[in-house]
C-alpha cells in the first residue's frame, strides 16, 4: 500500500512500531509542525520519540570541522549526514520501534535524496547508503512555493552560510542566487517523490493552527493510533520514549550496572 492510499494502517506489514517522517523545503514550518505532532501524540498517552536531522553528538564535531574548513564535497557531505542518521537509527529510532513505540523523524532519508541529489549525488547511491533504514509508515511533505520559503529564510539575514547557500557547487558567487538555484533543484526532487507516492504532500500555507489541523487529519486518515498501546507510567523505558530522551545504549548500560 502506498502512503497516499486510502484506508488506515497501523504500520507497514511485518514491521514493529510506527514510523512517521516529516519533510519539507527550508522555511516550510516543518519543524514546528513536527513538534506539535509529537506533543499531540504524547498527550494521547502514547510512547513517542522525536528526533532531528543532523543531531548526533558523535558526528557533530566532524561536520562542523568540514563546514568550517569548506572541505565537504557532495559525496562526503552525503556520507557524513548518513553517519549521523545511522547513529540515531541504531541508538534511538530502531530500538523505539522494536518495543512498539512511535518515532517522529524531523527529516528522513528523503532529505538526503533531495539535498544530495540536488548536488549531483546519484539517487541509486543515496538509496543504497540508506538501505538499512525501513520506509516510513507515512511521510508528510510540507509544501510551500519556493519564493515564500526563500523570503522566510532570508528575512533579516545579511548573508547565508556557505553550504546552506550551495556556494560549494560554484553555480554563482552570489549566495542568495545560489540558494535559489539549490532550492529549485531540491523542490524538483521532492515533487518527484510526491508523484511516486513515496511522500504525502501537505499544504503548508496558512496559520500554524490551520496546518496542524491538516496534519492531524492526515494522520487520522492514514494511521490507526488506536492500535498503539498506551504507555505504563511506571515503566522506565516507556517514560524515556515518551519524554523523547530514549537512548537504548544508555538503558542497556543502566541494566548492566544494576
Amino acid at each position: 500500500m502506498s502512503q497516499a492510499s486510502v484506508g488506515k494502517t497501523r504500520t507497514t506489514p511485518g514491521e514493529k512500531g510506527l514510523l512517521i517522517a516529516v519533510e519539507g523545503m527550508d522555511g516550510s514550518g516543518k519543524s514546528t509542525q513536527a513538534m506539535l505532532l509529537f506533543n499531540w501524540i504524547r498527550a494521547l498517552g502514547l510512547p513517542v520519540h522525536h528526533t532531528e536531522w543532523n543531531s548526533s553528538p558523535i558526528v557533530a564535531q566532524a561536520t562542523k570541522h568540514g563546514k568550517d574548513t569548506k572541505r565537504l564535497k557532495p559525496l562526503t557531505f552525503h556520507m557524513i549526514h548518513a553517519a549521523d542518521f545511522a547513529d540515531r537509527w541504531s541508538r534511538q529510532i530502531e530500538p523505539t520501534l522494536e518495543v512498539g513505540g512511535i518515532v517522529i523523524c524531523d527529516r528522513y532519508k528523503f532529505t538526503a535524496m533531495a539535498r544530495d541529489g540536488a548536488r549531483g549525488v546519484d539517487q541509486a547511491t543515496i538509496e543504497g547508503t540508506y538501505s538499512f533504514a525501513r520506509e516510513p509508515d507515512i511521510t508528510l511533505y510540507f509544501d510551500i512555493p519556493p519564493e515564500i520559503g526563500y523570503d522566510r529564510i532570508v528575512a533579516g539575514r545579511p548573508t547565508l552560510k556557505f553550504y546552506e547557500a550551495g556556494l560549494d557547487m560554484g553555480w554563482t558567487m552570489d549566495p542568495f542566487e545560489s540558494y535559489k538555484i539549490l532550492q529549485g533543484k531540491i523542490k524538483v526532487i521532492y515533487d518527484g517523490l510526491v508523484d511516486q507516492q513515496r511522500i504525502l504532500r501537505v499544504d503548508a500555507m496558512g496559520s500554524v493552527a490551520e496546518v496542524q489541523s491538516r496534519v492531524r487529519q492526515l494522520i487520522e486518515n492514514h494511521i490507526d493510533l488506536d492500535n498503539i498501546q498506551p504507555i505504563d507510567e511506571n515503566d522506565r523505558m516507556a517514560e524515556m520514549i515518551r519524554m523523547s530522551t530514549f537512548d537504548w545504549i544508555a538503558l542497556e548500560d543502566e541494566s548492566h550496572e544494576g
